[in-house]
């Protein structure tokens, strides 16, 4: 199973929309066929598994990281191959919670009279797709929060100015972070003062990444303030990793969104609370309708203070430089906390050093 996982593991880039599995086929002792599902559209795991086993899969043994599936969509059901193939027992990870799978496969091997074990290394299961799993399970895709800091917290001169804080080290690991993720979110603050392009600069990933596997990349802007010169527009329409603008209802019909329609960006429109901002939940409602797995954010400490404020974050990534901005320079994040009682708790996941910086990844503890 453990190298099954690690197979998956490989299709951390491609896979999006679809969950990352593995499949390796087992028989006497000898791997026989193995295989991961590398993009959506194309074969499954247990596919490629089956086919370089050829007829040797019968009455072997096949370990699969995520319940076969037992529907017919772009693909066959995995499950009906496994049947097909002969094989006598099927370990699983962890159950699908896709409601067009969610037990069905497993369902379909037994009353073939396959042995099936379900739950093996299933933590590190559900690690690999927290993204697919999300947006299943909650409505709405996993969401990573990315900061980078002073040594005494500043994430920005007071003029909003915040390139470059950390090394290149940090930034290009970043890369990694932007490259398995569905979309990019940032807000328009961001866009007015650092003038991003949100890509994922792919030559520092290798052939992994393909220029076509580009995020999709999402501005909040509210009352649609970018400039059609902006640097992440001058690619839109270019690459598959499209631009999307969540505004406010009151611009529907507007000069500024027909404009940027203009430009092959797509803008939608977001109910507001009573303080006329964006409701953020009801985004991310919407980027899960849009199969949004991971969802990177790049942001302010406004946007940033926002999401943590409404228990809109699962990861906080924080790169910190051993350099100090000052006393005016902007706060990690906008959260205005009165007592003690009111402190946010985290939990430290990982700490490592990227050249001169410190890398935190840390989770809310719930």
């Amino acid at each position: 199973m453990q190298r099954a996982l690690n197979l998956a593991e490989k299709a951390c880039y491609t896979a999006k929309p679809n969950p990352c599995v593995g499949c390796v086929l087992v028989k006497e002792g000898e791997i026989i066929g193995e295989g991961y599902h590398q993009r959506a559209g194309g074969p499954h795991a247990e596919v490629y598994a089956l086919r370089q086993a050829g007829e040797n899969a019968h009455g072997a043994t096949a370990y699969v990281t995520l319940e076969p599936c037992a529907h017919t969509g772009r693909t066959g059901p995995c499950a009906e191959a496994l049947v097909k193939a002969n094989v006598s027992r099927v370990v699983i990870a962890m159950q699908d919670p896709f409601d067009q799978v969610a037990g069905k496969g497993i369902e379909k091997l037994r009353a073939a009279g396959i042995e099936v074990r379900v739950g093996v290394l299933e933590e590190q299961a559900r690690g690999l797709n927290p993204g697919f799993l999300t947006r299943i399970e909650k409505n709405r895709p996993w969401i990573r929060i990315k900061m980078a800091q002073s040594l005494d917290g500043r994430t920005a001169m007071a003029s909003g100015k915040s390139q470059w804080i950390t090394g290149p080290e940090s930034r290009q690991d970043v890369q990694r972070l932007r490259a398995r993720s569905s979309a990019i979110l940032t807000g328009i603050g961001t866009v007015l003062h650092d003038d991003p392009e949100l890509k994922v600069r792919s030559g520092e990933l290798g052939e992994a990444f393909l220029e076509q596997d580009q995020p999709l990349r999402i501005i909040l802007d509210s009352q649609l303030r970018i400039s059609p010169q902006a640097k992440i527009l001058q690619q839109a329409g270019q690459i598959s990793g499209s631009v999307l603008i969540i505004t406010s209802e009151v611009k529907k019909g507007s000069d500024q969104a027909r404009a940027l329609m203009g430009l092959g960006v797509e803008v939608i429109y977001a109910p507001v609370n009573e303080l006329g901002k964006i409701d953020l939940l009801w985004c991310m409602q919407e980027l899960a309708a849009r199969d949004i797995n991971e969802l990177h954010v790049e942001a302010g400490a406004s946007l940033a203070g926002a999401l943590m404020a409404q228990g809109l974050c699962d990861e906080l990534v924080i790169y910190m430089a051993t350099v100090l901005l000052g006393s005016q320079a902007r706060p990690l994040f906008e959260l205005p906390l009165a007592k003690m009682s009111d402190k946010v708790a985290l939990k430290l996941e990982d700490l490592r050093r990227f050249g001169d910086d410190m890398r935190f990844i840390l989770k809310p503890v719930v």
